[in-house]
């Protein structure tokens, strides 16, 4: 995946959503959009509807996409590109796909000229702040491609070949659906098979295996757990579904809406309680807190540490150090269960899109840009992402027949087992500066450095969650 700068990955969350890290300049940058030029005159002419064009798009117009340059590269996208233009010969020559790592510094410009593109993977490091472009009324609402036939099977509308989730994902306490996202992130905890096997164990299922299997680890002088300290806020990836285990999916709704002592749960004291136990036990790695993903996924790769919070991209960005242990065989946990009084079974996990797609409102060709997408959202478009990417799309299965890598398998049967039991937090998605910045960094990194205790990080996240709730100039979102 190249350098190691920060900017270069997936960048620090996924994938968009993932954690739905973001560029907090973009609130200010995005004020002015709303008084942009352009507007419906400067939209192409719809085309003519039919079977085989459902969206009405003009065939012979043009269509500009832009895409992120990260972890998945653009390859996937270009090789979508052609079907369309297989689809539309008429727009040969006129379809532009770019690729960028700097999504809001490149698109930025273009947003407030009112001449933004059709069709933009708004990830990344510069990711775009999605609160922000809905309260702006940024976006075109996609309800019309979700209620189009599927490429595949014209009988069945693109909402219903979607994995469960990922239509919700993109919406914001309304009925429009203003970003589809593309990938589907399973979050937990990553490890290598046969590294545990070098222990004579397996994945531990209960805290109390967790923590045996980290002190017979640290007498060999391997440490239980690394994670990226520079950027804390990946620890939530195992850390809130570990939460919600524990207390039940409600603890997690009620965070997300930032309901009074939320924080205060008995379920979150219980989580970092055992969270801070690794650390005060010298069961992460030394140094932890200064690493950064690419740094502590190498380490982690390199057998140093047994596990990692991560998500299912880990094994495209690590690709390279894995292939050195050929036997590495890279699997991920679901949380391990606290005690016998959990609410949720064990098997309960985070999943939910990633990479998320938006057709700006004042896109020239909407209906190209949708197009392209319902493109994308077809079995043949899907198992290429899969093949390139190891990672999965958000259409439900379009992995038959497909060999896939131990990861990617073993997030698949991680899906399988959660069955209903799958969260998915909505705080990254809606509430970004106090997700990374304040939770992450200001907290939760903290707390995992030895530099604040549980009760100590509780207390200052349920202020900054408080502060948010009563920050009259940051739009609320329910669930």
């Amino acid at each position: 995946m190249g350098s190691t700068s920060e900017f270069n990955r997936r960048d620090l969350v996924k994938r968009a959503a993932a954690l739905g890290i973001v560029a907090v300049p973009a609130m200010s940058v995005l004020s002015a959009c709303a008084s942009g030029g352009g507007g419906a005159e400067d939209k192409v002419e719809k085309g003519t509807k039919s079977a085989k064009n459902p969206l009405a798009v003009n065939e012979s117009a043009g269509l500009d996409v832009v895409i992120f340059d990260g972890g998945f590269g653009d390859k996937y996208a270009k090789d979508a590109q052609a079907l369309y233009v297989k689809a539309f010969p008429k727009a040969d020559g006129k379809v532009k796909l770019s690729s960028t790592q700097k999504i809001q510094s490149t698109l930025q410009p273009r947003f407030n000229g009112g001449n933004p593109p059709d069709l933009v993977d708004n990830s990344g490091a510069e990711q775009m702040d999605f609160g922000t472009l809905v309260a702006k009324d940024q976006l075109t609402d996609l309800t019309p491609l979700l209620d189009a036939p599927s490429v595949d099977d014209p009988n069945k509308k693109v909402r219903d070949t979607l994995r469960p989730g990922v239509v919700e994902m993109g919406q914001f306490g309304g009925k429009e659906t203003w970003i589809l996202y593309y990938a589907y992130t399973v979050y937990g905890v990553w490890y290598s098979r046969s590294n545990l096997q070098k222990l004579d164990a397996e994945y531990p299922e209960t805290w109390d295996d967790m923590l045996a299997l980290c002190a017979k680890a640290k007498k060999k002088g391997v440490a239980g757990w690394t994670y990226p300290g520079k950027y804390p806020y990946y620890l939530p990836f195992s850390l809130y579904p570990f939460i919600a285990k524990i207390g039940g999916e409600e603890v997690l709704k009620k965070i997300d809406n930032l309901e009074p002592n939320a924080w205060k749960d008995p379920a979150v004291k219980a989580a970092f309680e055992a969270y801070y136990e690794l650390y005060r036990k010298g069961y992460v790695l030394k140094g932890s807190p200064g690493l950064d993903h690419l740094q502590s996924q190498k380490a982690w790769a390199e057998g140093k540490a047994l596990f990692i919070p991560n998500g299912s991209w880990v094994e495209n960005e690590s690709a390279k150090q894995i292939a050195k242990n050929p036997h590495f065989d890279l699997a991920v946990g679901a949380p391990s269960s606290l005690s016998s009084s959990d609410k949720m079974p064990y098997g309960t996990i985070w999943a939910s899109g990633g990479e998320p797609y938006i057709v700006p409102r004042k896109a020239r060709n909407a209906e190209g840009g949708m197009e392209l997408l319902r493109i994308m959202l077809s079995k043949q478009s899907a198992q290429n992402f899969i093949k390139q990417v190891s990672s999965l799309t958000s259409l439900n299965g379009g992995t038959e027949g497909l060999k896939l890598p131990p990861g990617l398998a073993s997030a698949q049967a991680a899906l399988q087992k959660a069955g209903q039991n799958i969260v998915n937090p909505r705080l990254q998605d809606w509430y970004v500066a106090l997700q990374k910045e304040r939770i992450g960094v200001g907290a939760l990194g903290e707390m995992m450095a030895g530099r604040m205790t549980p009760d100590e990080a509780i207390t200052k996240i349920q202020k900054y969650a408080d502060e948010t709730r009563d920050d009259s100039s940051v739009k609320k979102y329910k669930r």
